[in-house]
């Protein structure tokens, strides 16, 4: 489908759910600093292959913090090549640390839905496999009713030619992946993977959502 379609879909959506909130101006803070008090929130997505998500959730006003890491497994403190083997249930995801007074999770699930395929069962492009798949673990009641709302809103308004096969299901344990997986893009932006595959997702990103990013392209 595309992007106007699907924005324009996901802005309603987005309006109807925030109609009633109220947008505070603030200074915006760099991942590296999270200030001791400050209230901040949770989400976990995954959307394929971490290294892709991180890059464009980094991007984003208000969030403090990304970590690549795995969640909706059975196994503990897998590795990633048990985590490929497709054998440990995880998922490659974000750990995303936000401030709720300038990004809402209304907006990270707008970006959520924008960034991947949530109508491919198990992959996205080339990855392929249970790791890769399309889920939200949501951290409380609201946001399960959130992610629920946007996934039927979004079904009945044929805004995809297939049904979502997105995963909504309670977070239970997140495990960091290791120090080489984080922050992937902006360490090895040159590689041929980054070049290729990630840089045109962002790039996507920053035209779609250029009035949400930190830094203005």
């Amino acid at each position: 489908m595309k992007i106007t379609m699907l924005s324009t879909i996901l802005l309603s959506i987005f309006t109807i759910a925030s109609c009633n909130s109220s947008s505070t101006q603030q200074t915006i803070m760099t991942e590296e600093k999270i200030p001791a008090g400050l209230k901040t929130d949770t989400a976990t997505f995954a959307t394929g292959c971490f290294w892709c998500t991180e890059a464009i959730f980094q991007e984003l006003k208000g969030v403090l913090k990304v970590t690549s890491g795995y969640s909706g497994g059975t196994v503990s403190n897998p590795s990633y090549e048990q985590v490929c083997s497709g054998t440990t249930g995880h998922a490659e995801c974000e750990q995303i640390i936000y401030d709720p007074k300038l990004i809402s999770f209304d907006e990270l699930l707008e970006v959520f839905w924008e960034s991947h395929d949530p109508t491919s069962l198990n992959r996205q492009g080339n990855d392929e496999g249970t790791q890769y798949r399309s889920a939200i673990f949501y951290h409380d009641a609201g946001q399960k009713e959130k992610a629920e709302q946007y996934k039927k809103k979004l079904d009945q308004s044929g805004a995809y030619d297939k049904p979502i096969v997105t995963e909504i299901t309670a977070f239970t344990k997140f495990y960091p992946a290791e120090n080489y997986h984080q922050d992937y893009f902006r360490l090895h932006g040159s590689q041929p993977y980054c070049t290729f595959v990630i840089r045109p997702k962002v790039e996507k990103f920053e035209k779609v959502f250029k009035d949400k990013l930190k830094i203005s392209k």
